[in-house]
This record gives structure tokens, sequence and C-alpha cells, in this order.
């Protein structure tokens, strides 16, 4: 007996019939949250009563410089939050006598890639993009006089972050989104404003966490804040989010980063349960789509190493570990082309061609070869002067390959050319039925499944 379920499938779905026994698990948030009825009169509710902080006209002296940063466009929130989040912050601005010729609007976009204006324009609006003008920034990690160092925190961590949010009388955090308690809080200034100078102590196999209680790379984050608040000039004022789908707006709290974060989480925490509690049972087999969608290919397309390992055994591979037993298999249903971006992601096809024949060891990746894209030339002139992401980002995608310690095999069931997962000691599968049979080999004729129900790829975004 059997049951058939739509699974993700790149950019479409693929019906496969899977055991009756079948466990399946959703990974999405559960209960969703509804749509904010208003979204502008719900900012401006928070920015009236903020959390933790007077307001932002109590905040800032007429004629003050002000920086507004925005998380960039690979948080999936594609309506209108940073567009009304920073209109709002704008008309604040103005009631307390800070001229708009006096703001600077940055896109902490991080070791990410730095935006067009057109892309900008989609969650924004043209006529943000149109009035900001030049003022209209990307952030640039690799500019050593846009960025200030604190110097190191107790425990050895360091700190540097963008100028103008050192150097500004206030500066206006937006958080667009939240991935469980990946996002968020401290997150938005000492990641997406700083470098990988910084990042490198918390962007490591073992360093990031989807965790939404005791976050041990919130931890990394924390400590800095804690130097950087103590050492920079600049009051931070943050706005956040939670989204009810990646159009729309949940719920929105303003105010002091620490006080706001805990807020937030206080609802994540209802919203999605510890994945070790998904089921009191491990299992043989797990097995889930793949969509063609990532973070980091909005505007852009996808590669083997996001599809497989950024994607398949990172954002959608968290459930491996509590639903898994100790060397169970993984069946990705994926068609993952050979196909590469060399506009965007430049430093992933050479990550796949001259890293991943010699190791597939993330921790000896991160030994070996961090450094020397960290300081790859012709990649950084790519990230500073065109569209490209920082060529570390190539490495740091490799990182969810710590999976394997945990997981036996991996099955990709579907996909186009066999030789792109077996570049990584994956297994073809033609489809899922051969990929069940071989799980049939492998653990015996009942093995135990279970099936993470991801979500479809989102709505393509237009420009």
């Amino acid at each position: 007996m059997s049951k058939l379920f739509d699974i993700p499938f790149g950019g479409a779905t693929v019906q496969a019939a899977l055991p009756e026994r079948t466990f399946a698990v959703p990974n999405t948030v559960m209960p969703k949250l509804q749509p904010a009825a208003d979204l502008e009169v719900s900012i401006n509710q928070v920015l009236a009563q903020p959390l933790g902080s007077p307001c932002i006209r109590d905040l800032v002296e007429p004629g003050a410089r002000v920086t507004i940063a925005f998380d960039d466009p690979t948080v999936p929130s594609f309506g209108p939050f940073r567009r009304l989040a920073m209109l709002a912050a704008l008309r604040e601005l103005d009631s307390a006598g800070v001229p708009f010729e006096n703001v600077t609007a940055i896109c902490a976009n991080s070791l990410h890639r730095k935006f067009r204006k057109q892309e900008l324009a989609v969650i924004l609006g043209d006529d943000l993009v149109e009035r900001f003008g030049p003022r209209l920034l990307c952030h640039d990690a690799e500019d050593a006089d846009g960025l200030v160092y604190f110097g190191k925190t107790h425990s050895g961590y360091d700190v540097e972050i963008n100028r103008y949010a050192v150097e500004s009388g206030l500066t206006i955090y937006i958080t667009a989104a939240q991935n469980r308690g990946f996002s968020g809080g401290w997150k938005s200034v000492c990641v997406g404003l700083s470098t990988y100078r910084s990042i490198r102590h918390h962007h490591t196999p073992d360093g990031m966490s989807m965790s939404v209680k005791d976050n041990r790379m919130h931890r990394v984050l924390n400590e800095m804040a804690v130097l950087f608040e103590s050492k920079a000039p600049s009051i931070q004022f943050k706005i956040e989010a939670i989204e009810a789908g990646p159009f729309q707006t949940a719920q929105v709290f303003a105010g002091n980063t620490w006080t706001v974060r805990e807020a937030v989480l206080d609802v994540l925490e209802q919203q999605f349960p510890a994945r070790r509690d998904l089921s009191d049972t491990l299992f043989d087999v797990l097995i889930y789509g793949v969509p063609d969608w990532s973070p980091y290919a909005i505007f852009a397309s996808m590669n083997p190493i996001l599809t497989l390992l950024s994607s398949g055994l990172g954002y959608l591979g968290g459930t491996v570990q509590a639903l898994g037993k100790p060397g169970c298999t993984c069946i990705m249903v994926t068609p993952c082309p050979n196909e590469w971006d060399d506009v965007h992601h430049p430093s992933y096809r050479d990550v796949w061609e001259n890293v991943l024949p010699h190791t597939c060891d993330p921790y000896a990746i991160e030994a070996q070869y961090s450094e020397r894209y960290a300081r790859h030339e012709r990649y950084i002139d790519m990230y500073r002067n065109g569209h490209a992401f920082h060529p570390i980002h190539g490495v740091f995608a490799t990182q969810p390959l710590r999976r394997l310690s945990h997981v036996g095999r991996v099955i990709v069931a579907g996909a186009q050319d066999a030789t792109v997962p077996k570049h990584l000691g994956f297994t073809a599968a033609k489809d899922v039925a051969e990929a069940l049979a071989m799980c049939n080999e492998l653990h015996g004729p009942d093995f135990s499944i279970a099936y993470a129900q991801h979500p479809a790829a989102p709505t393509k975004l237009a420009m």
C-alpha cells in the first residue's frame, strides 16, 4: 500500500508514491499567523509606543545625521513592509527636525552581493529609490574607509561595523522577516553591516543555528553587541516584523534592540516547536523535495551548491538530525541541473571544481580554504564593483556538509545529470521509486520513513 504526495521538485512538483507507513511532518509555521489588518496602522502604533525606548522623534536632535538600514532581498519578505516602515520612520524624523537630506539608507547585504537599484525598488518602491538617489547604498564589507573596528570582545570576537551605523546620531534598522531564531536581534547590525573579520567567528560548520531560544550564534552576536554599544556613539533603534507569508506581515515590533528581540522570540516560540519534538520516533529514511529557490538566488539562478548543500542539507536539512537515526538515508527530490551563474556566484563554481573534489569535510574546507577565498582579489573586485557574492560565501555554503556525520547516505532522486550528486559522493536515482528501492536494499523492506513537507518555491519576483 502507498500514499501519493506532491513533492517540490525544482520549479514544479512531482507526484510520488510513498509507503503507507510514511510519517508526514509539516515543517512550516504552525499555526500560521494572520496578516495584519492594516500594516501601516500597525507600524505607526508600535512607533508611537516603542519597547524599551523613547520614540524616534525623541532620540534625535534637529539636524542630526541618521542612517536607516534594512534587510537585503535575500530575506524573503517581498511585501510592502520595508517601504512602509521606512516611510513611517522618515515621518518621525521629519517631525523631529531631521531633513530628508540628512538620512542615508543602507541595504545591509553583509557578504551577500550588492543589489541593483531596480532590484531594491521591488522592496522599497521606485519613488524611495529615486528620492534617496546616491544616498541609497549597499554595504561594502571590503571598504576599509567605510568601516570602524572596535577590537575584540572578552571571548576574542572581532567587532567591525559599517561607519554610517556607528557615527550617525541614530541608526534605525528594519528587519523584514524572521527565520526561526536565525534572524533579527543583533544579527542585523553585527552581520548585515559587518565584515568577514567579524562574521568568521560564528559562520562556521557548528556556529549557526535556527534555534528560537538559547541560540548559539546569537550568543556570539550579543557579546559583540555589548562591545559595540559600549563604544559606538550612535543610538540603535529596531523595527522588526514577523511575517504571515512571503508577501504579508503579521506582527510588528519597534524599540530597543534587546527588548524587541525578546518580544519577537516569545511569539516565535509559540510558532515553532523545537525540531527534536517533531516525533518520538527516529526513522531510517527521510525524504523531502528541494524547490528551485534559495535566499541567495533572488534575482539570480540556482547552482548545485545552493541546491544540494545550502538548501538541501542546510535550510531544508534541519529535520535530518531531529528525525533520522544515526546512519539514516536522506532522499532529496530535485532535478539539480548542472547550471552556474557566474555573475552573482563566481566563487561557487570555483569551490565546486577546485575544493569539493579534494574534500567534503566542512572543517577541512574551513581550515584549508577560508583565507584563500576571503582574500581572493578578483572575486572581491566582483563583489565591490559588480553584483557578486563575496568569495567567502562559496565556502560558507559548504558548511551544511557537517550533517553527513549523521547521515549514512544521500540519494538525489530525479537529478538531470547523475554526475552532479556523484561529485559530492551522493547517489543518483532516476526517480523516487528507484530511490525507495535502494532504501529497501540498505535498510530492509520494512524501513521506517518520514516525509518532511517543505513548501514549494515562492512566487518569482518581477522587476
